[in-house]
């Protein structure tokens, strides 16, 4: 019984990626959790239910032999029930050690269908509350001719996989799009572009999802919340009001950049 439960846990975690990130969301100790995976000593029957409840499971399935686990895991769907929102939020929390670093005021560049041929920039900024790394956003875009402007406002929940930067916004407008974005850094100690990916719903001339390049510019602290929201809105393609690693990004075919511009 013992080597199936330590067989049936490596095989969970080996689909889940990081063992210390599997420590922390379940809350358990890593050298305890080492000894769990390698047979040396079962958990008690609390840190059985939090194991269980973490990879949303039945207690007796981690027992089962390795020809049974393994079909009954891929084909088992539990019933959430209370718990489905707290099972959304758990990759969420036990953020701060990873993502205090990124917390801050940023403007986000990317290119939209809504603004064909432009890049628009929107100020995002990263907060830590309650346990969680939050981010709220404020896009303000106005055409040449004034006869249209866009006006939308986004708060979410942030987290990161590997070297990889995920955030989840809902625009608070009710009715309001949801929309991913998904960024990293060239370099561990270079912070202030964040590169990569955001997906959304187009505003105009009709709605439907897009993907585009993106690019984040961490801001001074010098920067005034006056500069940072100004700053907001849609800018040609080259134009030289752009931050040129910023340019240059979003305007390469094939999104790579070139040694002098990855400082």
């Amino acid at each position: 019984m013992t080597e199936n439960f330590s067989n049936n846990l490596r095989s969970l975690c080996a689909d889940r990626g990081s063992i210390s990130q599997i420590c922390r969301e379940i809350g358990i100790n890593r050298q305890q959790f080492n000894r769990y995976l390698n047979g040396t000593s079962m958990p008690s029957a609390h840190n059985l239910r939090r194991i269980a409840r973490h990879f949303d499971l039945n207690e007796e399935l981690l027992f089962a032999a390795s020809a049974e686990f393994g079909p009954a895991q891929k084909g088992m769907f539990p019933d959430l029930g209370d718990r489905s929102a707290e099972a959304f939020l758990a990759p969420y929390r036990g953020q701060q050690k990873n993502l205090r670093r990124y917390l801050g005021f940023y403007h986000s560049y990317f290119c939209t269908p809504s603004w064909e041929g432009r890049i628009f920039c929107s100020l995002v900024r990263f907060s830590e509350k309650d346990g969680l790394i939050t981010s709220r956003s404020y896009e303000n875009a106005t055409s040449g001719d004034k006869s249209v402007r866009q006006i939308s406002r986004y708060e979410g929940l942030v987290t990161m996989r590997g070297n990889r930067i995920f955030v989840t916004e809902h625009e608070r407008a009710r009715e309001g799009s949801v929309a991913q974005t998904i960024l990293y850094t060239a370099h561990r100690q270079q912070l202030k572009y964040l590169r990569g990916m955001t997906m959304g719903l187009a505003w105009r001339p009709y709605p439907h999802p897009y993907a585009a390049r993106a690019i984040w510019k961490r801001l001074s602290e010098r920067v005034s919340a006056r500069e940072a929201i100004s700053a907001c809105g849609i800018y040609p393609a080259q134009s030289l009001q752009i931050d040129p690693t910023v340019r240059n990004y979003l305007n390469s075919p094939s999104g790579f950049l070139s040694s002098k511009d990855s400082t």
